[in-house]
């Protein structure tokens, strides 16, 4: 059962990656982006295509990472330009049409048969009192924490991060402040595309890898962000950590491996539900 939980690290620190650039976005930019998995699917095919035209493996996973990136970059440069006045469900639709425009996009550029995609450290393995820990899963879990831990200290504890807070609390405020709110928000975009690409890169070489798939790991973040009330990073990594070990382990159970796809489905509808207890109790007193 341990080592069944731990082979669901490799995905669980994909999900958590893609919670924290799903958290980032929506504290930042004011934006829950249903399109930052699509735009890391897009990152990520683009780097198996370079390792598969003779590339080397780390640079194909720099070259992806910026593809990501920059496909991010350019749509937050849109949301900037046309939905800067906009409130927060319209920015959150329009980003559901991106999604649609780029997965158009992308199967007419990759197509949508699996890939094989190589493991960024091959069979490397650690092992901790007789359980095997992949290093990809040690790496993944690695990544994640780093970066909600630098999030943290950059919003909490720089003048950047606290510009950065202020244009997400009151924008109209803070460009008359003189912050260059635009570029900022781009900024998060880039930023928010380039985690989301190491996602699909960790999760595909255990997972079926086409770019449907691959574009689908945004469901299992927003459930990761919402655990973490869309607010704490910590909290996400901690919940998309749990995500794939949860998923790992009902393959195990017969009863419920071939349902285990729905699982952040059910722990969405379930947080929901426990957030609004407190409405439904006090209507039925």
């Amino acid at each position: 059962m341990i080592s069944a939980a731990l082979s669901g690290l490799s995905s669980g620190g994909a999900y958590a990656l893609v919670g924290v650039a799903v958290v980032l976005m929506y504290r930042l930019a004011g934006v829950m982006n249903i399109a930052v998995s699509v735009f890391g699917a897009f990152g990520a095919f683009s780097m198996v295509s370079a390792f598969d035209g003779g590339l080397g493996l780390w640079p194909s996973v720099v070259l992806g990472v910026c593809v990501g990136a920059a496909t991010s970059g350019l749509m937050g440069l849109v949301m900037a330009w046309l939905f800067s006045d906009s409130d927060a469900i319209t920015r959150s639709v329009a980003t559901i049409a991106m999604a649609i425009t780029f997965l158009s996009v992308a199967f007419r550029i990759f197509g949508d048969t699996p890939r094989s995609f190589p493991a960024l450290f091959g069979d490397s393995a650690l092992t901790v009192s007789g359980v095997v820990v992949k290093a990809t899963n040690v790496f993944a879990i690695g990544l994640a924490v780093l970066l909600a831990g630098l999030l943290v200290l950059v919003l909490g504890r720089t003048r950047l991060g606290v510009r950065m807070v202020a244009m997400s609390n009151r924008p109209v405020s803070a460009e008359l402040l003189g912050i260059p709110t635009r570029r900022y928000t781009v900024a998060v975009w880039l930023v928010g595309g380039a985690v989301a690409t190491m996602a699909p890169i960790l999760a595909a070489p255990t997972r079926q890898a086409d770019f449907t798939s691959l574009s689908l790991l945004v469901v299992a973040g927003l459930a990761a962000a919402l655990l973490g009330a869309f607010q704490s990073f910590g909290l996400t990594v901690v919940g998309g950590l749990g995500i794939g070990v949860l998923e790992a382990v009902a393959v195990r159970w017969d009863l419920v491996s071939s349902y285990r796809s729905t699982l952040p489905f059910l722990l969405i509808l379930g947080v929901l539900m426990w957030s609004q207890r407190g409405e439904v109790w006090d209507e039925s007193r």
